[in-house]
């Protein structure tokens, strides 16, 4: 660097660094290895710490380089930390330089982490390079700058290796423009700073500092953030939010300090760093439990089956287990028809209650055991830090279909509900990989679709089979995702992939309240649905179904009935009255109407209807075909169970395209409402109408056709 360094004019350019590190990296050797740099030492004001300046001009700049006194966290316990913490918040400088030890890196990026948070340039030092590789580990800088979005550069001290390409870097990032880096929390805490940044930015509060960052140090407690917001009127609504989002994350730590939840924030944010950019040498030492139990369940070979295996076993139980209680609830909902109806005189009213919400609720509150199974399993494997290191494992894999890891904690979270998941695609920053991710989502068969799939696994399966069933058909849902991710990759959403950290949190033992939490939160959400959406629409299919009433198709029937002896032939007249009747219903109309439109998928009116019903909540497909079916199949006393009514109208090669529609369209309303608002715009909603509506066709009309084939 010396043939580089000369004396300035007096116009040169000024750049002003704060220089950070933890005590012992070599903060001082390094900038003191800078050519014809001269030391001014002092005292910072009001302490009796050192205060030591470096100054130095190179190409066309005048550099004041600041070295902070060594901290280990952003913390202000003692005179030292305090110093840095204050010059770091108060002080004006241009740009921080992060000073690493690269023998100890994952320890050093604790206070790197933290230093993220702040919207101030930086630029990380790996330092002891030299020391690094004598101990075979090898730290690949570039990939990192790429992963946080900041320069990282390799020097040493000692050696004066690497110092000329750092201050060239800090030129070329006292240039640039400010970019944010990619400093990711977990899912729970990037929902809260979400929540958090919306509030802010819908006061339209003036800072300096990003949104986010304001957001972050609100819920870390930061003191400085607090008492800039404490006397403004936006605090009163602040506060019980902040409560709220505290109690929030600290349930998902188990823990009750917010502190100690964001320091496992960070520890988990910095192992996956290391874990992506770190190789070491093999040499022989004692493996602690975590790389023991790493060694097998993130195996480069074995992972992915271990990982199938998990899945396989959770959609086993889901059925299994969850089949005991689901005769009960059924038995508990046909008790019920029969003795409100009993007590209500109108045939009207009583067919509105019993076969519209008592049917169609029933209908949909039967598969509850199912679901909560299903949020148990993934809860369980969330909580212990397992489906974090599922996707460093996919990592690789998701590439190849222009996905990456990271995406899997959506798609995932989208095998319980597609909000949440929409929700967690946050932690993506790139928009067109966030994009792409929410697209594919809706593959991912949430835990409304459960009741149809479980609903046609019984009944066209053995009871041995149907866990297997259940299993291929969220396996073939992910599978048809990824195909379509690689699809849109290629053609709407082309780009070179960007690289992000995956979090590696420590292992730990389930938590109870963690896991009732998530269940019950989820499990009152699909009841409230069931008690008010799903009733509602319910209550709309019985009265589609039901009128315009045809009062001389009716007493046409009523007479050949009379005129009949015969029960069983009695019961059939009647069901056909029934089916005549639905057929002539505004429901049956809208599905006589868009019949020749799903004929080729071997799809009668009545499956039409249940589709379109469907496009409000998945869970109304299973109430609107109880309702539909019910009221107008050929039912005999002996064989009146659900199942069997479904398996007595609907063909095989008919309920196999029913189902990979089910698993492909459109999601919910409430889904697809928020899918738009993290889209960012109505566009992207008919995209996605348009997408789902023909792969879930081009797909139904495939498997409907080579099932007709094998069978």
């Amino acid at each position: 660097m010396s043939n580089e360094t000369k004396v300035c004019p007096i116009t040169a350019n000024h750049i002003k660094v704060a220089l950070v590190g933890q005590p012992n990296v070599g903060k001082s050797m390094l900038i003191n290895s800078v050519s014809n740099a001269h030391l001014h030492v002092g005292n910072f004001s009001g302490v009796t710490v050192d205060k030591t300046e470096v100054l130095f001009d190179y190409k066309n700049y005048h550099f004041t380089v600041v070295d902070l006194p060594g901290t280990y966290a952003f913390t202000d316990y003692t005179i030292e930390e305090r110093v840095t913490h204050d010059y770091l918040c108060a002080e004006d400088y241009d740009i921080i330089i992060n000073v690493v030890d690269s023998t100890n890196l994952e320890k050093n990026l604790q206070l790197t982490a933290e230093l993220l948070t702040m919207s101030r340039k930086v630029i990380i030092a790996l330092n002891m390079s030299d020391e690094a590789q004598k101990e075979g580990i090898e730290i690949d800088a570039e990939y990192m700058s790429e992963l946080l979005a900041i320069p990282c550069v390799k020097v040493s001290a000692a050696t004066k290796m690497g110092i000329e390409e750092l201050i060239d870097r800090v030129v070329t990032k006292y240039e640039a423009e400010k970019v944010q880096p990619k400093l990711i929390f977990s899912e729970p805490v990037e929902e809260e700073i979400a929540r958090l940044v919306w509030y802010i930015d819908k006061h339209r509060f003036k800072s300096e500092n990003s949104y986010r960052n304001i957001a972050i140090n609100l819920l870390k407690n930061n003191k400085k953030t607090y008492e800039k917001l404490h006397d403004l009127p936006i605090w009163t609504e602040l506060q019980p939010i902040l409560i709220e989002a505290a109690q929030h994350i600290e349930l998902h730590h188990n823990s009750d300090d917010i502190k100690e939840a964001f320091a496992e924030e960070y520890a988990s944010f910095n192992r996956g760093i290391v874990a992506e950019v770190v190789k070491q040498k093999k040499v022989v030492e004692v493996k602690t439990l975590t790389e023991k139990i790493d060694s097998v369940l993130i195996h480069p070979v074995f992972g992915i089956p271990i990982f199938l295996f998990f899945m396989w076993s959770l959609f086993q139980l889901t059925f299994e287990i969850g089949a005991i209680p689901m005769d009960y609830i059924d038995m508990f909902f046909v008790w019920l028809g029969d003795t409100v109806g009993a007590t209500i005189q109108s045939d009207a009213i009583r067919s509105l209650v019993v076969d519209g919400i008592i049917a169609g609720v029933g209908a949909v509150v039967m598969f509850v055991p199912n679901i909560i199974i299903l949020f148990i399993g993934i809860a369980l494997l969330e909580s212990t830090g397992y489906m974090s290191r599922v996707a460093f494992l996919l990592d690789g894999f998701f590439h190849k279909f222009g996905l990456h890891g990271q995406s899997f904690i959506p798609l995932v979270t989208g095998f319980g509900c597609s909000i949440p998941a929409y929700m967690s695609a946050r932690i993506l920053k790139n928009d067109r990989d966030r994009l792409l991710t929410l697209f594919i989502i809706g593959f991912m068969s949430c835990g409304a679709r459960l009741p149809v799939y479980v609903l046609f696994s019984g009944a066209f399966f053995a009871e041995d089979m149907a866990g297997n069933v259940l299993f291929a058909i969220y396996v073939t849902g992910a599978m048809l995702g990824l195909i379509a991710a690689k699809v849109l990759k290629l053609t709407a959403f082309k780009g070179a992939d960007e690289p992000f950290v995956m979090e590696m949190p420590k292992y730990r033992l389930p938590s109870f309240k963690l896991i009732w939490h998530t269940v019950v939160t989820k499990t009152m959400m699909y009841l409230k649905k069931a008690g008010t959406f799903i009733a509602g629409a319910s209550m709309l299919v019985w009265f589609l179904s039901n009128y315009p009433h045809n009062a001389q198709l009716q007493e046409s029937f009523a007479t050949k009935i009379e005129q009949t002896q015969d029960t069983t032939q009695k019961l059939l007249l009647e069901n056909k009255l029934q089916e005549k009747l639905l057929e002539q219903s505004y429901l049956g109309k809208i599905g006589k109407f868009s019949e020749p439109l799903f004929e080729p998928l071997g799809f009668d009116w009545k499956m039409n209807v249940a589709l379109q019903a469907g496009l409000a909540a998945k869970e109304v497909v299973v109430s609107t075909l109880g309702v539909l079916y019910s009221l107008g199949s050929d039912v005999t006393q002996e064989d009146n169970s659900f199942g069997d009514i479904i398996k007595n109208n609907i063909p095989f090669a008919s309920a196999v395209a029913f189902i990979v529609v089910v698993m492909i369209y459109l999601p919910c309303l409430a889904a697809s409402i928020v899918f738009t608002r993290e889209a960012g715009h109505i566009k992207y909603f008919f995209y996605l109408f348009a997408f789902t509506s023909i792969v879930a066709y081009v797909m139904a009309f495939l498997a409907y056709n080579i099932t007709n084939m094998i069978v």
